[in-house]
Order: structure tokens, then sequence, then C-alpha cells
């Protein structure tokens, strides 16, 4: 009989008794199974709180085999040992099953509690936020955001075309665009009406006639008044001026003052018609090939504040222009953005909504298109600014009227001698002016002044009102008689130009 069989006959003849103490090693291996279990150690934990009852008395026969010399009262506690063990691990699986049980239960109950609020949290949003001053714009803009995508999804189910709504309010670099420049400067386009004086040949009775109209630019505007610039000859002879704001606003405008010679206005209106007044540009900046703008009311105000683009075609033109006044030269901006009757007085602008040109002209010939022109922003200011001070343009003024020698019939011509071909002819003299005070007479020919050859009456004027000054001495070289002679006189200023 082996040892291990001997044990267990003399086990069956001994009393059972309580046990009182544990071996050292004995004591150590139940420490670390209950410290496992209490810790609740995520891996150990679970595989021991699970092992069976005869499992956990599976860990003692080795023990037992190592301890066969062992006494009565150390086999009665290794025993107890088992014992205990075993209803450790019953218990641990009694916890563990309760506390998955409680687990599960609170997972459940957090889940309904998020469920609940968010659904309380919806029906707020819903019902709250078309009612909050706060969110109102958004929930507008949410509305029509998705009318818009419902419209364009039935559209494109049905093959029509439609307009992608794009917003055109900036750029990728940060640049103003060009709807937003135009959309600023037109505010400062104002509409002008010609009403002349006209009597009724039955009635007798007279009435302010439309007579023409064209428009203007404000540019200035201080407490009182508001300044436009336009074209002389679009308020020219003009009994009444009415001016047509971008509100539709309509008021009367009084002339402040007029150059005939360059073409130029201006005038004023009472500042609270003006909300919005443009700078000029530097014109002398411009190239060939510039993007501008021209801003008027083409035939008339039912197509007021009319915007055409186009380019700079050239620059320092000359053009010549028969005026009120006469023949001049005009310097001139030429375009090919579209200029039609009624834009004369308007803004060409350059890409910073700034004025550089006046619109005054086109040629308008059969067969020519894309010739417009525009008095640089660089030669109106000083004659806008003079008009502002003084009401006029002050130039040097001989008092003479004058023809150019190709428009005079040869007649008039038999005592000058044939190698003089160019010059003007004096018609008439104002007998306050200088030219009366040094005799000059009518039918006599300048061919010259100062030593400048002068081929017609523009040469004339040109070198007079850029080359000479009020109070300057002149020397004149006439043909009188088929007789060369020359005079010598002082300039003077009137409001009268030649």
């Amino acid at each position: 009989m082996s040892d291990f069989e001997k044990r267990n006959e003399w086990e069956k003849d001994q009393p059972e008794e309580k046990q009182e103490t544990i071996g050292g090693d004995d004591f150590s291996e139940k420490q670390a199974v209950e410290q496992a279990v209490s810790n609740n150690d995520v891996q150990t934990a679970e595989e021991d709180m699970y092992v069976s009852q005869e499992t956990a008395q599976t860990i003692f026969p080795a023990i037992e085999k190592e301890q066969v010399r062992l006494d009565k009262e150390e086999i009665d506690e290794i025993k107890e040992t088992e014992q205990s063990v075993a209803s450790s691990f019953e218990e641990g699986r009694g916890e563990r099953a309760q506390m998955n049980s409680q687990k599960g239960n609170t997972k459940a109950k957090g889940f309904l509690s998020l469920l609940a609020a968010g659904v309380v949290g919806s029906a707020l949003t819903f019902f709250t936020i078309p009612h909050t001053d706060l969110y109102n714009d958004s929930y507008d803009k949410l509305e029509k955001q998705v009318a818009e995508l419902t419209d364009k999804l039935e559209n494109n189910q049905s093959g029509a075309i439609t307009a992608n709504t794009t917003s055109n309010t900036s750029t990728s670099d940060g640049t103003v665009v060009i709807a937003d420049m135009v959309e600023s400067s037109s505010k400062a386009i104002v509409g002008i009406e010609n009403l002349q004086q006209q009597t009724n040949p039955f009635s007798q009775d007279s009435s302010d006639v439309e007579s023409g109209s064209g428009s203007g630019i404000i540019f200035k505007k201080d407490n009182q008044y508001a300044y436009i610039v336009t074209n002389n000859h679009v308020i020219e002879g003009a009994n009444t001026l009415e001016i047509s704001l971008y509100n539709g606003d309509k008021t009367e405008a009084k002339l402040i003052g007029a150059d005939a010679l360059t073409d130029l206005a201006v005038v004023r209106i009472d500042a609270k018609y003006a909300t919005n007044i443009i700078n000029f540009g530097d014109s002398s900046t411009l190239r060939p090939g510039d993007q501008v703008w021209a801003i008027g009311n083409p035939l008339g105000l039912k197509l007021s504040r009319t915007v055409t683009q186009g380019i700079v075609s050239a620059v320092e033109r000359s053009i010549t222009v028969n005026t009120s006044a006469g023949d001049w030269e005009f310097n001139v901006i030429q375009t090919d953005a579209a200029i039609n009757p009624g834009n004369s007085g308007g803004a060409l602008i350059n890409s910073s909504g700034e004025v550089i040109g006046i619109n005054s002209l086109k040629i308008a010939d059969s067969g020519v298109e894309g010739l417009g022109f525009a008095i640089p922003s660089n030669d109106l200011i000083p004659i806008v600014n003079e008009i502002i001070e003084k009401g006029k343009v002050e130039r040097p003024y001989l008092g003479v009227g004058l023809a150019s020698l190709e428009e005079v019939p040869r007649m008039y011509l038999q005592d000058l001698p044939n190698e003089v071909s160019a010059g003007v002819m004096i018609t008439n003299i104002d007998s306050n002016s200088a030219a009366a005070e040094a005799g000059l007479k009518v039918q006599d020919v300048i061919v010259s002044i100062d030593g400048k050859k002068i081929a017609n009456s523009t040469d004339l004027r040109k070198y007079l009102y850029s080359e000479v000054k009020i109070g300057d001495k002149v020397e004149l070289e006439i043909y009188r008689d088929g007789k060369s002679q020359k005079v010598e006189l002082t300039l003077k200023s009137n409001n009268t130009i030649n």
C-alpha cells in the first residue's frame, strides 16, 4: 500500500477537529488567491473566480504528497483550508454575477437618459430657433438655401438650364470687384436736363421745355452745396437746369460758371441731395490697354447710369473741336467704351473707381465704331477749381474775331502777297480791347506772334492760352494793304473767349 493510501486510511479513523493555524507556504497561497479576488483584477480575478470547487481541490494533492508526515493537526488545517478556499470562490462568483447585473442595468439607464436628452434638445431647437431673434437670419437663410436646392433639383430633373447664384462681393486676393466699384461710383453720377424757355405761337404763353440732356459728376461737397462738373454743351443756353439723383430725387441746379473753350461747366445743388461723391484720379498714369468704364445717361434719363466697359485706346490725342467760343484743339483720352448722346459729362473711371476723364464726344460717322473721347482729369481739375473760385476762367484776351485764311474767299485777299498762305484774318474788333488800343483793324492778317508762325486761329489761341498770361506784352506780325508790319500790345482779361 502506498503512502498516500495509508494516509487516507489513517484519516478515516481520526475525529474531525477545528484547525487553528495554517503553515507558512499554505498561508501564502491563500493570500494570493484572496488578494486577486478582492482587487477584481481584470485578467487574474476573472479566471480565478470561476474555477470550480473540484478544480480548487486539485491544487492541494501535490501539497499533501509533500506533507505525508504531517501530524493530525496540520492535516485538519489543510482540509479546513480547502473548504475555505472553495467557499471563497463561490462567494466571488456570486459577487461577479451581481456586479455584471448592476453594470448592465447602469448602461441601460445611461442609454435611455442620453436618448431622452437628445429628443428633448431636438424638440427645443425645432420650436425655439425660428422664434429667437439671435437665429432669425440664419434660419431664413437656411430656408432659402433649402428652397434653392429644391428648385435646382427639380430643374435638373426636367433638363432646364439655370443660372448660378454666386456672390460677387469678394475675390480670392481681396481686391474690390467691379460690380461693387461701379455700384459705389454710380451713386455720384447724375442726370442733367437742359430746360429752355419756349413761347407757344398760338397762346403766346412761355414755358420751360427740355432742349437736351446729359450727365454730370458730384465731385465735391461742403456744408451747404454739392458741386457737379459736366460739359458746357450740356448746360449751354439753359433757362433752368434740373438734376436727377440716383435715388430718383430731382432738384434744380444753379450754374456757377462755364468755359466754352474747354467744354467744361460747374453747377451746384443743395448738399442734402448728395449722398456720395467721386474722386478724381491721375490721368497721366493711363496707358493704352488699361481697362476703363463709362457711366452716364445715354439717350436720356430712361437709361440712367448705364455702364459700358472698354480700354484706353490711346492717350494725348489731339482733336480739333468747333465750340461756341471757336475752334479748339482738345487733348483727349481715346477709348472704345461705348459713348452715346446723353453720356456727355459722365465719368470715365479706372479700376479703382476714380474719375480719370469726362466723356465729351465721339466720332459718329457711318461705319465708325469705338471712337470715343474724354477730357483727361489732369487737364480739367485746374479749370474746375478756377470756375469754383472765380466763376469763370480768365485767359489773355485780344478782343478780335478771327478767321483762318483757308476759310476766307480769295477776293478779300487780293493785296496779300502770294507767298503768304497761312495766317488768320481779323473779322471784328472789341472797341474796349487791347487790339483796339493797339490800332488793329478789320481785314488785317496776323501771320506770327512773338516770332512764332500762325497757321490758323487754333494756333493763335493755343499760344495765347498756353504760353503767355494776362498782363504780358506780345508782338504781332501783320499784313495790311499787302505790306508787313509789327504791332505790340499788352494782354488783358475778359470772360469772352475768342
